[in-house]
């Protein structure tokens, strides 16, 4: 694909059309199940989510600000859990939720928009390098798993993801946001309002890299989006 890939639009046009190739059409009851296991099972905490109701959320916050989008739970850091027994539980009985999987525990996400993904995915491959899970939101974005930063003994050196979602580091890496600690994503199949989906590109079974080595790369497209947009705000992420 080379390095080039993703900025000429053939080359990102059939990018785009192997992605969406590779996006699951339908999990059914049975295949969300067995993907939220998966997930636990991999090692990533899992709490229960707000679904789409027609347009709004499920929630009962009038004018919902993140749609389907938020744990149901205002506890959900300390509820998050791989127990397989849970999560069944409460895959069984919330049919329709959304799952979130909590940062900043054993793996972090670095979350981009679409299409600074799909060109940094192909330019990262095509360079060898170790690319762990990937999944691709309806709502533009794309999110890489990694592993975490670590969880290091003394308190004040975490690095809480408030330090990445603020505008005012967007000269810095433009429309990027990692979430490491206090924070959390939609874990894939995952349903947005408008019929929209969170999908895995890449599954669960390519190892967690370090967030260091995709790093640069995913900047570097990030910049580009942000450069190409009329209004530079649009390439920053309103929502988690």
């Amino acid at each position: 694909m080379g390095e080039e890939f993703g900025r000429r639009s053939g080359g990102q046009g059939r990018f785009s059309q192997w992605l969406r190739a590779r996006r699951p059409k339908d999990t059914g009851d049975g295949g969300r199940e067995a993907l939220l296991v998966s997930a636990a099972a991999a090692g990533l905490p899992l709490s229960p989510a707000a679904h789409p109701a027609g347009y709004r959320c499920s929630c009962d916050r009038i004018g919902c600000p993140t749609p389907a989008r938020h744990p149901v739970s205002f506890a959900w850091q300390t509820q998050s859990t791989t127990d397989r027994s849970q999560i069944e539980r409460w895959a069984r009985h919330q049919p329709e939720a959304n799952f979130i999987t909590a940062t900043g525990m054993v793996h972090d996400v670095l979350d981009v928009p679409a299409s600074a993904g799909e060109a940094a995915l192909a330019r990262l491959l095509e360079a060898g390098l170790s690319v762990g899970p990937v999944a691709v939101s309806g709502d533009g974005r794309m999110l890489f798993f990694t592993a975490t930063r670590g969880t290091p003994e003394e308190e004040d050196e975490w690095w809480p993801c408030e330090l990445d979602c603020h505008p005012e580091t967007m000269d810095e890496h433009p429309g990027l946001r990692w979430h490491c600690r206090g924070s959390y994503v939609l874990i894939p199949p995952a349903r947005l309002p408008g019929e929209l989906s969170v999908d895995w590109v890449r599954g669960l079974e390519h190892p967690l890299p370090d967030p260091l080595t995709l790093l640069e790369t995913l900047t570097d497209e990030c910049a580009r989006v942000a450069g190409e947009s009329p209004d530079p705000a649009e390439a920053w992420p309103s929502r988690r």
